[in-house]
């Protein structure tokens, strides 16, 4: 898996490819947290090269989520989400907890 991240002034983008499983899960869960520990709460996650997430990211993306909505801070919002992995998203119930953007732009804009 790769994991890169990138600052904008409203937010961050943190962009993925690969597997999103228990063995890769940290890789994304540490740079999740490094924009979270620079004080930055707007992240926009593109998942346009993910082919695959299991409940260990699922669980990433609500910690994620839950942190950054801690006293009002910011929000984590999906882009590019492939049709897997918003199937996965669906099967597990998460679909309302995140806003999901068919374009990265257009997530960052939201901001």
């Amino acid at each position: 898996m790769d994991v890169t991240s990138k600052k904008l002034r409203r937010c961050d983008v943190v962009t993925v490819k690969g597997r999103i499983d228990a063995a890769t899960v940290g890789q994304l869960s540490a740079a999740l947290a490094a924009v979270r520990n620079e004080g930055r709460f707007n992240i926009v996650l593109n998942l346009k090269d993910v082919t695959y997430i299991s409940s260990a990211g699922l669980g990433e993306l609500i910690d994620t989520q839950n942190a950054c909505k801690k006293a009002m801070r910011g929000e984590l919002k999906l882009a590019e989400v492939p049709q897997r992995i918003r199937e996965a998203l669906d099967l597990a119930g998460l679909t309302p907890l995140f806003k999901i953007y068919d374009d990265e732009t257009e997530a960052v804009g939201s901001f």
